[in-house]
């Protein structure tokens, strides 16, 4: 019913899904190194992968973006020395991670990746089936890379709620976006040590950047710390 709704919906939102795109800010990825560590105590490898949240667009350096607040949050959680690196592309949809930034993976085996897709499915229209095709073979593709890894993959944000997107766009987006969660949700579910971490958030002022559709420092850092607990309480249940 929800795929009926947004299909037959499409045609009328297309005209103003063309304007925003317009008149829309274009933010930068973060600056700063791709790489960093934080804390001290056992080593810990942190790899992120996936969109715009990993290449930390909205913030102004990446160690204040997603991967890097979630390496420092961890760090202390775990009383670890975090090794953190970040490969993202602003733009990138599923099969773009699949085809290009995957590839470009470090060779050094990873201990928890951080995965960040979807948006840029909602809005370049993924069919579901190659959706639910792309995240598995994503995450058989990370556990190939890091046999022993643990995998947090990062839910979609609730596009109904983004402030630059005007009404009746971020409706028809957000019902696309719920649908693709729940389709994430499975697949990471019926995953080994693998743990979805739903973004699902008080959809405030602060926590966007100034083009009121990526996260702001104060967003990154509060889902960061969120991420981090998630992933510091499934590792101990794993040991």
């Amino acid at each position: 019913m929800r795929g009926m709704l947004f299909w037959g919906a499409l045609p009328f939102v297309v005209p103003q899904a063309l304007y925003v795109r317009m008149i829309a800010p274009r933010f930068p990825p973060a600056a700063g190194p791709t790489f960093g560590s934080s804390g001290r105590g056992r080593p810990l490898r942190l790899i992120g992968i996936g969109d715009s949240i990993i290449a930390g667009v909205g913030a102004g350096r990446l160690r204040d973006a997603l991967i890097g607040q979630t390496a420092r949050a961890l760090a202390a959680n775990l009383q670890a020395r975090v090794r953190w690196s970040a490969l993202g592309r602003n733009g990138a949809n599923s099969r773009i991670v699949l085809q290009q930034l995957l590839p470009e993976l470090p060779p050094d085996r990873a201990d928890v990746f951080v995965v960040s897709v979807g948006v840029n499915d909602v809005t370049s229209l993924t069919r579901l089936a190659d959706w639910k095709k792309n995240v598995d073979q994503l995450l058989r593709s990370l556990r190939a890379h890091s046999p022993h890894s643990f995998i947090a993959v990062a839910g979609l944000p609730p596009l109904h709620e983004f402030p630059l997107l005007p009404e009746p766009l971020r409706v028809i987006l957000g019902m696309r976006a719920r649908t693709l969660d729940e389709m994430l949700r499975d697949v990471v579910v019926a995953a080994d040590n693998s743990i979805f971490i739903d973004l699902d958030f008080d959809a405030s002022p602060e926590k966007f950047a100034d083009d009121g559709y990526h996260p702001s420092v104060y967003g990154y850092r509060e889902y960061g710390e969120t991420m981090a607990r998630r992933i510091a309480a499934a590792l101990a249940g794993n040991r």
